[in-house]
């Protein structure tokens, strides 16, 4: 029958505790990780519909623009 030594079962539960300690870190890691990208991902969903709805405005305000000006081209006189 071997016995480990305390020396040994320390070094052994040494290595486990500093495996958990790691594990622990890297889920740590990976929850501030995905807290970044949901950020990052809504701070670009948020400008993306400003952007859209100023190009949308502007649309609007050139379509108004060019109502007014076909209008007035119909009317002037022809020539031949």
């Amino acid at each position: 029958m071997t016995t480990k030594s305390s020396e040994e079962r320390s070094t052994a539960a040494r290595a486990r505790a500093e495996a958990s300690f790691k594990k622990e870190e890297r889920a740590k890691d990976g929850a501030l990780a995905m807290m970044e990208y949901l950020a990052n991902a809504k701070m670009v969903r948020e400008r993306t519909e400003r952007l859209r709805a100023l190009r949308l405005a502007k649309q609007e305000v050139d379509k108004e623009r060019e109502v007014p000006a076909a209008a007035n081209k119909s009317k002037g006189a022809k020539k031949r």
